[in-house]
């Protein structure tokens, strides 16, 4: 089949598009040496001495005027991931209207090419409406005014050389990876075994998925422990179509556990990563002052949900037809053979392994692809528009947030532990958290407290909102087809509110 034809078989202009970023995201290259530094570096600002917050962000904006247009940029790019349900609405109706005027017309509704004719302003909304999509939309308006300002050969090497884009990257194959067959199968055959104290209910498995599966973030990493977590959620509880309610705080709750969830190694969770080479955090330090109460968080959470949403799991369950609430829409019929499973794992441990290394794992990838094709009877058919809109979402944060620095940085200075970990969990509902530990880590002579507190606040933030963690975008794409208008950021909020409050509070007293 000709590159042509498969487009044509697997989707439209969208796809197109998504094979385009994707083709983007690989053109990652270190800055050169001697190459003008744009943005400036945080040691190049020299701030008065006994200045306040407001002098030093208004003798920030004076060294480099681009800093204040960037940072509105990018809180416009945040005000429109709230106003995205409305976009998918709006779409939603003119798709409505306009296949009532062809109806109406008596015009056939399929096209010359034999595809059904679509409004264009319907599929434009959509597009507004794709959370995943929006940081990569306000790139546009980033990049002309970048180079309005400074010529497009400084905006051009900021994109294409100045960043690093292998977290998008990484996240794009290890969601694609860890969504195969082989690997949910024997990930729902691990998860079944805690499922199967309670009875295989819908409540058992929602409790089972919510509190081992982050866990797994600390092994083979939070992107792809969303990605098993959300799709085994999608298959054993979402698809009993839970209330708004239950909905948006099961949704709220499992970002905040995988948050906190990776914790327990320092190796998995890119917040932990950004720092622990620096200031010699191993996994003894990292399950004496996170993992454990990592656990104990996550368990108080679930435990607290289960048993106040313990009617409506049940009621779920009555109202499922006889006995598909002990067998739930499973991964797969019967597994795969065992070598193939064990082929998969190995690509999957490859990937985590060298995740600081595209060339390996993009390496690796192309020979997974291969044994895909090869195994072909025993896997889904390959799916990378999630994977794709994540990486695009990804790397459209990487290109807004390598411009924060400049007012992030004087923030998290100068506080205590406790207002620095409530400052670190609040701005990390704006920004990835780990960019808030990155900044944190550059901060000289550091106190151990305050680094607990930075990084204890950053993942206690990082299921508030979709661009809190690297991880959540993932689990929206998988998730976000259970929710008629999309994912609403302030359901969202509050859905993840509490069990972030609790956490909170196990981190700074326990």
């Amino acid at each position: 089949m000709g590159y042509k034809d498969w487009i044509r078989h697997r989707g439209d202009w969208k796809m197109v598009l998504l094979l385009c970023c994707a083709a983007c995201l690989s053109s990652v290259a270190a800055t050169p040496e001697g190459a003008a530094t744009f943005p400036p570096l945080l040691s190049d600002y020299h701030d008065p001495a006994g200045a306040t917050l407001f002098e030093t962000f208004r003798g920030r904006v004076a060294a480099e005027p681009f800093n204040l247009v960037a940072t509105i940029i990018f809180f416009l790019a945040i005000l429109h991931t709230f106003l995205a349900p409305k976009f998918t609405r709006l779409s939603h109706r003119l798709k409505h209207a306009h296949e009532q005027a062809l109806a109406s017309q008596g015009r056939v509704i399929t096209g010359e090419a034999g595809r059904a004719q679509v409004s264009f302003w319907a599929e434009a909304f959509h597009f507004l409406g794709e959370i995943e999509a929006v940081f990569g939309i306000w790139v546009i308006p980033l990049l002309i005014a970048l180079t309005i300002e400074k010529g497009w050969p400084v905006a051009r090497d900021y994109i294409g050389q100045g960043l690093d884009f292998t977290e998008p990257l990484f996240v794009v194959i290890i969601m694609t990876i860890a969504a195969s067959r082989p690997v949910l199968k024997i990930t729902e055959q691990l998860l079944g075994l805690g499922a199967t104290v309670g009875g295989n209910s819908i409540g058992a498995w929602w409790f089972t998925i919510l509190t081992l599966g982050p866990l797994l973030g600390s092994l083979i990493t939070e992107p792809a422990a969303m990605t098993i977590s959300a799709l085994l959620l999608a298959q054993k509880f979402y698809h009993c179509k839970p209330s708004r309610k239950l909905a948006y705080a099961t949704l709220g709750l499992l970002f905040v556990n995988i948050s906190v969830g990776g914790t327990l190694t320092h190796f998995a969770a890119p917040p932990v990563l950004m720092v622990a080479t620096k200031w010699g955090w191993g996994l003894f330090h990292m399950l004496q002052h996170f993992g454990w109460k990592a656990v104990l968080g996550i368990l108080a959470a679930n435990a607290i949900y289960f048993a106040y949403f313990m009617r409506e799991l049940r009621l779920l369950d009555k109202q499922q037809p006889d006995g598909q609430n002990q067998t739930a829409p499973s991964v797969s019929n019967s597994g795969p053979p065992a070598w193939v499973t064990a082929i998969h794992i190995f690509f999957l441990v490859w990937t985590v392994v060298t995740s600081h290394y595209p060339a390996l794992f993009i390496g690796g990838f192309l020979f997974y692809l291969a044994f895909l094709q090869a195994t072909e009877q025993h896997q889904y058919e390959l799916e990378l528009r999630p994977a794709l809109l994540v990486g695009f979402f990804l790397a459209g944060l990487v290109v807004h947030g390598g411009l924060q620095g400049w007012w992030i940085g004087p923030v998290l200075r100068g506080l205590t532990e406790v207002p620095l970990f409530a400052v670190a969990g609040i701005l990390t509902a704006f920004n990835d958290n780990a960019a808030i530990t990155y900044l944190a880590s550059l901060v000289p002579n550091l106190a151990d407290s305050l680094k607990y507190a930075v990084v204890a606040g950053a993942v206690t933030g990082g299921g508030l909102t979709v661009i809190a963690n690297a991880p959540n975008p993932a689990g929206q794409a998988i998730l976000g087809k259970f929710f008629p208008d999309g994912v609403a950021p302030l359901g969202l909020l509050l859905g993840a509110l509490f069990p972030t409050l609790l956490i909170a509070l196990i981190f700074l007293i326990v």
